[in-house]
């Protein structure tokens, strides 16, 4: 189904947004971050809302990458 590869597509894509925290900022980090922001940052905004701080971790794209995989696994194939 198409849905499903689109989830699937968007997982890597809040994948890409974990990792991309950890790597140092230069001009092609920088621009992949603001694209990976762009897609992430209207799921992950109301998220960091609701979520208390943890430690200085943000956990926010770890809750979105289990709502969209628990998501899949709910979405009849």
């Amino acid at each position: 189904m198409l849905i499903i590869t689109l989830l699937n597509l968007y997982l890597y894509v809040v994948l890409a947004s974990m990792v991309l925290t950890w790597l140092p900022v230069n001009g092609i980090t920088r621009a992949l971050a603001a694209l990976v922001h762009s897609l992430t940052e209207p799921a992950l905004g109301p998220i960091r809302k609701v979520l208390p701080q943890g430690g200085g971790v943000d956990w926010s794209p770890t809750v979105l990458y289990i709502g969209v995989s628990l998501l899949i696994y709910l979405i009849p194939s």
